[in-house]
Protein backbone atom coordinates (compact mmCIF):
# COMPACT_ATOMS: atom_id res chain seq x y z
CA UNK A 1 0.00 0.00 0.00
CA UNK A 2 1.28 3.73 -0.61
CA UNK A 3 1.45 6.47 1.25
CA UNK A 4 0.82 9.95 0.32
CA UNK A 5 0.64 13.26 1.39
CA UNK A 6 -1.39 16.41 0.00
CA UNK A 7 -0.19 19.61 1.82
CA UNK A 8 -2.87 22.71 0.70
CA UNK A 9 -2.44 26.33 1.51
CA UNK A 10 -1.45 29.63 -0.64
CA UNK A 11 0.98 30.50 2.58
CA UNK A 12 3.10 27.52 1.92
CA UNK A 13 3.30 27.99 -2.15
CA UNK A 14 4.13 31.95 -1.55
CA UNK A 15 6.66 30.95 1.07
CA UNK A 16 5.15 32.80 4.16
CA UNK A 17 5.04 29.49 5.80
CA UNK A 18 7.87 27.16 5.94
CA UNK A 19 6.42 23.58 5.14
CA UNK A 20 6.84 21.33 8.09
CA UNK A 21 4.93 18.34 7.07
CA UNK A 22 6.54 17.08 4.56
CA UNK A 23 9.69 15.97 6.66
CA UNK A 24 7.38 14.82 10.04
CA UNK A 25 5.82 12.57 7.53
CA UNK A 26 8.42 10.88 6.43
CA UNK A 27 9.52 10.67 9.79
CA UNK A 28 6.34 9.04 11.43
CA UNK A 29 6.40 6.50 8.42
CA UNK A 30 10.00 5.78 8.91
CA UNK A 31 9.43 4.93 12.55
CA UNK A 32 7.18 2.15 11.33
CA UNK A 33 9.23 0.51 8.64
CA UNK A 34 7.30 2.59 6.28
CA UNK A 35 7.89 5.01 3.02
CA UNK A 36 6.19 8.23 1.70
CA UNK A 37 5.77 7.68 -1.87
CA UNK A 38 5.10 11.05 -3.22
CA UNK A 39 3.97 14.29 -2.11
CA UNK A 40 1.62 17.15 -3.53
CA UNK A 41 1.60 20.78 -2.97
CA UNK A 42 -1.88 22.62 -3.86
CA UNK A 43 -2.67 26.06 -3.45
CA UNK A 44 -6.09 27.68 -2.09
CA UNK A 45 -7.89 26.96 -5.41
CA UNK A 46 -10.57 25.22 -5.30
CA UNK A 47 -10.85 23.36 -8.54
CA UNK A 48 -7.22 22.48 -8.45
CA UNK A 49 -7.79 21.13 -4.87
CA UNK A 50 -10.99 19.03 -6.47
CA UNK A 51 -8.63 17.85 -9.04
CA UNK A 52 -5.97 16.45 -6.72
CA UNK A 53 -8.05 14.95 -4.24
CA UNK A 54 -10.50 13.21 -6.61
CA UNK A 55 -6.99 11.92 -8.18
CA UNK A 56 -5.80 10.36 -4.49
CA UNK A 57 -9.26 9.08 -4.00
CA UNK A 58 -8.95 7.27 -7.03
CA UNK A 59 -5.47 5.65 -6.21
CA UNK A 60 -6.02 3.47 -3.63
CA UNK A 61 -3.75 4.85 -1.40
CA UNK A 62 -3.53 5.76 1.96
CA UNK A 63 -2.92 9.92 1.38
CA UNK A 64 -2.86 12.14 4.29
CA UNK A 65 -4.27 15.85 3.44
CA UNK A 66 -2.73 18.81 5.76
CA UNK A 67 -4.74 22.37 5.80
CA UNK A 68 -7.98 24.13 4.63
CA UNK A 69 -10.36 22.40 6.73
CA UNK A 70 -11.51 25.15 8.93
CA UNK A 71 -14.25 27.06 8.36
CA UNK A 72 -12.91 30.69 7.17
CA UNK A 73 -13.09 31.83 3.34
CA UNK A 74 -10.17 30.35 2.50
CA UNK A 75 -10.67 27.17 3.56
CA UNK A 76 -11.91 24.56 0.99
CA UNK A 77 -10.89 21.33 1.23
CA UNK A 78 -13.89 20.04 2.76
CA UNK A 79 -16.22 21.06 0.25
CA UNK A 80 -13.45 20.09 -2.16
CA UNK A 81 -13.75 16.51 -0.76
CA UNK A 82 -17.40 16.91 -1.43
CA UNK A 83 -17.30 17.58 -4.97
CA UNK A 84 -14.66 15.12 -6.01
CA UNK A 85 -16.56 12.53 -3.92
CA UNK A 86 -19.95 13.92 -4.98
CA UNK A 87 -21.46 13.41 -1.83
CA UNK A 88 -23.20 15.89 -0.15
CA UNK A 89 -21.68 17.67 2.97
CA UNK A 90 -23.30 17.19 6.58
CA UNK A 91 -22.37 17.89 9.94
CA UNK A 92 -21.14 14.78 11.56
CA UNK A 93 -22.72 14.04 15.44
CA UNK A 94 -19.60 13.10 16.84
CA UNK A 95 -17.78 16.26 15.52
CA UNK A 96 -20.65 18.66 16.78
CA UNK A 97 -20.55 17.06 20.30
CA UNK A 98 -16.36 17.79 20.49
CA UNK A 99 -16.76 21.61 18.78
CA UNK A 100 -19.51 22.40 21.32
CA UNK A 101 -17.42 21.04 24.15
CA UNK A 102 -14.52 22.92 22.75
CA UNK A 103 -16.75 26.08 22.69
CA UNK A 104 -17.62 25.27 26.51
CA UNK A 105 -14.15 25.25 27.76
CA UNK A 106 -13.22 28.61 26.21
CA UNK A 107 -16.24 30.24 27.52
CA UNK A 108 -15.24 28.83 31.33
CA UNK A 109 -11.49 29.65 30.29
CA UNK A 110 -12.97 33.71 29.33
CA UNK A 111 -15.29 33.43 32.81
CA UNK A 112 -18.23 33.80 30.69
CA UNK A 113 -21.71 32.09 29.82
CA UNK A 114 -21.31 30.04 26.61
CA UNK A 115 -24.17 30.84 24.42
CA UNK A 116 -24.77 27.97 21.93
CA UNK A 117 -26.85 30.29 19.86
CA UNK A 118 -24.24 33.22 19.17
CA UNK A 119 -23.61 33.44 15.16
CA UNK A 120 -19.55 32.38 15.97
CA UNK A 121 -20.58 29.51 17.52
CA UNK A 122 -23.19 28.65 15.20
CA UNK A 123 -20.47 29.57 12.83
CA UNK A 124 -17.72 27.47 14.36
CA UNK A 125 -19.73 24.06 13.26
CA UNK A 126 -19.13 24.36 10.06
CA UNK A 127 -15.85 22.66 11.43
CA UNK A 128 -17.80 19.65 11.45
CA UNK A 129 -19.60 19.53 8.29
CA UNK A 130 -18.30 16.80 6.27
CA UNK A 131 -18.78 14.73 3.51
CA UNK A 132 -21.71 12.40 3.88
CA UNK A 133 -20.16 9.10 5.31
CA UNK A 134 -16.72 10.43 6.91
CA UNK A 135 -15.67 9.31 10.50
CA UNK A 136 -13.85 12.00 12.74
CA UNK A 137 -10.35 11.89 13.63
CA UNK A 138 -9.36 12.80 17.09
CA UNK A 139 -7.50 16.11 17.67
CA UNK A 140 -5.64 15.76 21.11
CA UNK A 141 -4.53 19.85 20.93
CA UNK A 142 -8.16 21.67 21.14
CA UNK A 143 -10.66 18.65 20.46
CA UNK A 144 -11.87 19.92 16.78
CA UNK A 145 -11.90 16.80 14.89
CA UNK A 146 -10.34 15.60 11.45
CA UNK A 147 -12.13 13.43 9.24
CA UNK A 148 -11.22 10.54 7.04
CA UNK A 149 -13.13 9.43 3.53
CA UNK A 150 -13.17 6.35 1.58
CA UNK A 151 -13.32 6.37 -2.10
CA UNK A 152 -14.51 3.37 -2.52
CA UNK A 153 -17.96 2.12 -2.08
CA UNK A 154 -17.85 0.71 1.70
CA UNK A 155 -17.52 4.27 3.80
CA UNK A 156 -17.80 2.39 6.69
CA UNK A 157 -13.64 0.78 5.94
CA UNK A 158 -11.24 2.77 7.61
CA UNK A 159 -7.84 1.01 7.01
CA UNK A 160 -9.09 -1.48 4.93
CA UNK A 161 -8.31 0.62 1.54
CA UNK A 162 -7.42 3.54 0.83
CA UNK A 163 -9.01 6.97 1.18
CA UNK A 164 -7.62 10.61 2.69
CA UNK A 165 -7.44 11.59 6.11
CA UNK A 166 -8.16 15.51 6.25
CA UNK A 167 -5.87 17.04 9.11
CA UNK A 168 -5.39 20.65 10.20
CA UNK A 169 -2.61 22.80 8.90
CA UNK A 170 -1.32 23.32 12.19
CA UNK A 171 2.00 20.99 12.99
CA UNK A 172 1.13 20.90 16.65
CA UNK A 173 -2.51 19.45 16.05
CA UNK A 174 -2.06 17.40 12.61
CA UNK A 175 1.44 15.69 13.48
CA UNK A 176 -0.20 13.59 16.56
CA UNK A 177 -2.93 13.34 14.94
CA UNK A 178 -1.32 11.20 11.81
CA UNK A 179 0.89 9.51 14.23
CA UNK A 180 -2.89 8.23 15.73
CA UNK A 181 -4.15 7.48 12.47
CA UNK A 182 -1.20 5.17 11.53
CA UNK A 183 -1.08 3.53 14.92
CA UNK A 184 -4.80 2.69 15.02
CA UNK A 185 -5.91 2.03 11.78
CA UNK A 186 -2.20 0.60 9.82
CA UNK A 187 -0.17 -1.07 12.40
CA UNK A 188 -0.87 -4.82 10.97
CA UNK A 189 1.38 -2.76 7.99
CA UNK A 190 4.47 -2.00 10.06
CA UNK A 191 7.86 -3.57 8.85
CA UNK A 192 10.50 -2.71 12.49
CA UNK A 193 13.90 -3.57 11.08
CA UNK A 194 13.10 -4.71 7.70
CA UNK A 195 14.54 -1.75 5.83
CA UNK A 196 17.96 -0.56 5.82
CA UNK A 197 20.05 1.50 3.52
CA UNK A 198 23.66 1.00 2.94
CA UNK A 199 26.01 3.63 1.05
CA UNK A 200 29.22 4.53 0.26
CA UNK A 201 30.99 7.93 -0.44
CA UNK A 202 32.89 7.60 -3.74
CA UNK A 203 35.59 10.41 -4.85
CA UNK A 204 36.33 11.72 -8.56
CA UNK A 205 34.10 9.14 -10.48
CA UNK A 206 31.56 10.60 -12.73
CA UNK A 207 27.43 9.00 -12.58
CA UNK A 208 27.64 7.45 -16.23
CA UNK A 209 30.98 5.58 -15.54
CA UNK A 210 28.98 3.75 -12.77
CA UNK A 211 25.56 3.14 -13.92
CA UNK A 212 26.67 -0.24 -15.58
CA UNK A 213 27.83 -1.08 -11.80
CA UNK A 214 24.22 -0.03 -10.62
CA UNK A 215 22.48 -1.55 -13.10
CA UNK A 216 24.00 -5.05 -12.55
CA UNK A 217 23.10 -4.70 -9.02
CA UNK A 218 19.69 -4.03 -9.11
CA UNK A 219 19.44 -6.29 -12.03
CA UNK A 220 20.97 -9.65 -9.93
CA UNK A 221 19.42 -8.47 -6.44
CA UNK A 222 16.11 -7.14 -4.81
CA UNK A 223 16.73 -3.78 -3.53
CA UNK A 224 17.17 -0.26 -5.22
CA UNK A 225 20.24 1.72 -5.74
CA UNK A 226 20.57 5.35 -5.72
CA UNK A 227 23.05 7.86 -6.67
CA UNK A 228 23.36 11.30 -4.62
CA UNK A 229 26.04 13.23 -6.21
CA UNK A 230 27.10 16.49 -4.61
CA UNK A 231 29.28 19.44 -5.92
CA UNK A 232 29.85 21.66 -3.38
CA UNK A 233 29.19 19.46 0.08
CA UNK A 234 31.05 21.19 3.09
CA UNK A 235 33.11 18.19 4.36
CA UNK A 236 33.41 15.94 1.61
CA UNK A 237 33.21 18.55 -1.37
CA UNK A 238 32.92 17.07 -4.92
CA UNK A 239 31.60 13.98 -4.52
CA UNK A 240 28.73 10.75 -5.41
CA UNK A 241 27.23 9.04 -2.92
CA UNK A 242 25.99 5.56 -4.20
CA UNK A 243 24.08 3.13 -2.21
CA UNK A 244 21.71 0.45 -2.03
CA UNK A 245 18.30 0.11 0.10
CA UNK A 246 15.69 -2.72 1.08
CA UNK A 247 15.22 -5.40 3.25
CA UNK A 248 18.50 -6.06 5.02
CA UNK A 249 19.33 -9.72 4.08
CA UNK A 250 18.97 -8.52 0.54
CA UNK A 251 20.87 -5.66 1.35
CA UNK A 252 23.74 -7.08 2.58
CA UNK A 253 25.14 -8.94 -0.43
CA UNK A 254 24.12 -6.28 -3.20
CA UNK A 255 25.96 -3.72 -0.60
CA UNK A 256 29.29 -6.24 -0.74
CA UNK A 257 28.94 -6.59 -4.85
CA UNK A 258 28.61 -2.61 -4.66
CA UNK A 259 31.53 -2.54 -2.78
CA UNK A 260 33.20 -5.14 -4.88
CA UNK A 261 32.23 -3.54 -8.03
CA UNK A 262 33.44 -0.06 -6.73
CA UNK A 263 37.25 -1.84 -5.83
CA UNK A 264 37.63 -3.28 -9.31
CA UNK A 265 37.41 0.46 -10.95
CA UNK A 266 39.73 1.75 -8.68
CA UNK A 267 37.42 3.72 -7.12
CA UNK A 268 38.64 6.32 -4.42
CA UNK A 269 35.86 5.43 -1.50
CA UNK A 270 35.42 7.14 1.57
CA UNK A 271 33.06 6.68 4.89
CA UNK A 272 30.46 4.04 4.66
CA UNK A 273 26.63 4.88 5.87
CA UNK A 274 24.07 3.07 7.45
CA UNK A 275 20.64 4.20 8.17
CA UNK A 276 17.17 2.47 8.93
Amino acid sequence: MNFGIIIIGDEILSGKRADKHLTKAIELLSARGLQLAYADYVGDEPDRITSVLKRAFASGDVVFSFGGIGATPDDHTRQCAARALERELVLHPKAEQLIRERMQDIAREQGVAYEPERNDNVHRLNMGVFPSGAHIIPNPFNKIPGFFCSGGSDRHAVGARGGIFFLPGFPVMAHPMMAWVLDTHFGHLFVRGGWVENSVIVFGAMEATLTPLMQSIERDHAVKVFSLPSVDHPEYGRHIELGVKGDPQAVAPAYAALLSGLNGCAAKLGPELVRS
